[in-house]
């Protein structure tokens, strides 16, 4: 069993923050727990605007706090999320988040990241792979 908080990762390498700046990411659970995902709780700050594209991953996205403009970049449909509301990144869609306020979410991979990854100049995260160690 394993407990543990998103307090308990600050300022470890589970905590990730953006080159871009616009967001940071504690990261509970990565592959190297060995359980098939990865969960993350993931702050995009007020007035920042990133694009995403996970080419190589599903994610799910449950806001907890906030208020964000989601873009999907492919269609052009745009959703307000709010606390409560999910969106499900199943068809790799590349996506544009525009936070109204900063904006706090809680995120399932699948596979599971390392903790190591970044978004590229396309917004993809490279699918890196890690043996289970838990």
């Amino acid at each position: 069993m394993i407990v543990r908080s998103f307090q308990d990762v600050e300022g470890t390498d589970r905590h990730v923050k953006s080159r871009s700046g616009t967001w940071e990411s504690k990261r509970i659970v990565l592959a190297r727990e060995g359980v098939g995902f990865s969960l993350h709780e993931t702050t995009v700050y007020a007035g920042t605007e990133t694009t995403m594209w996970y080419a190589n991953h599903i994610e799910a996205v449950l806001c907890v706090e906030g208020e964000t403009e989601l873009t999907n970049e492919e269609t052009g449909e745009k959703h307000l999320i709010t606390p409560g509301t999910m969106y499900l990144l199943d068809g790799h869609e590349k996506h544009t988040l525009r936070p109204k306020v900063d904006s706090r979410f809680v995120c399932v991979f699948n596979p599971p990241v390392t903790g190591r990854e970044d978004h590229d100049e396309n917004g993809v995260y490279p699918l890196l792979t890690e043996e289970a160690t838990a």
